[in-house]
């Protein structure tokens, strides 16, 4: 599993900034305002995502994309829950994975092996099988909403 550790968090901090979302970083052991699973699950409250250094990458890629993907309004009101619906939670998902190459260290390869670990869940069976064969309504979502390009690049900014 892979942790939000200092050696990590700078680059997490930096990729979440082309969002405008702010890392905030918390001693091991503090609480994590606005985890919704509980501490070391990443929280979030408004653009803000909270992590400690045992919080997982990819509970921290996941609390960031449904910022990224929940509109304006629910953005500015979140603290905790993200709220929203499955098609949206199925974006999140991928969201986090395409994300995940824009972490040194990270990529798909890596996060997805978490994610199953953790206890994702997918029709597959697994978060690599998903990713390969059942994901495109959540990346017809993305496109339809502007999140990512044609070709499934990040275009690095928030839903409308």
């Amino acid at each position: 599993m892979l942790f939000c550790d200092p050696t990590r968090a700078p680059d997490l901090a930096q990729l979440l900034g082309r969002y405008g979302i702010r890392l905030v970083t918390h001693p091991s052991g503090s609480p994590l305002p606005g985890s919704f699973w509980g501490e070391p699950e990443a929280g979030i409250i408004g653009l803000q995502l909270h992590v400690r250094p045992d919080t997982p990458v990819h509970s921290a890629l996941h609390e960031a994309c449904h910022l990224i993907c929940m509109d304006a309004t629910r953005r500015a009101s979140v603290d905790t829950d993200a709220g929203g619906d499955d098609p949206e939670e199925a974006a999140v998902c991928l969201l986090q994975i395409l994300l995940s190459d824009h972490l040194p260290g990270v990529g798909r390869e890596a996060l997805c092996a978490d994610m199953d670990a953790w206890g994702y869940s997918f029709r597959l069976g697994s978060t690599a099988d998903w990713l390969s064969e059942d994901s495109e309504d959540a990346a017809q979502w993305l496109r339809a909403h502007g999140l990512t390009d044609p070709n499934g690049g990040v275009r690095f900014r928030l839903r409308e």
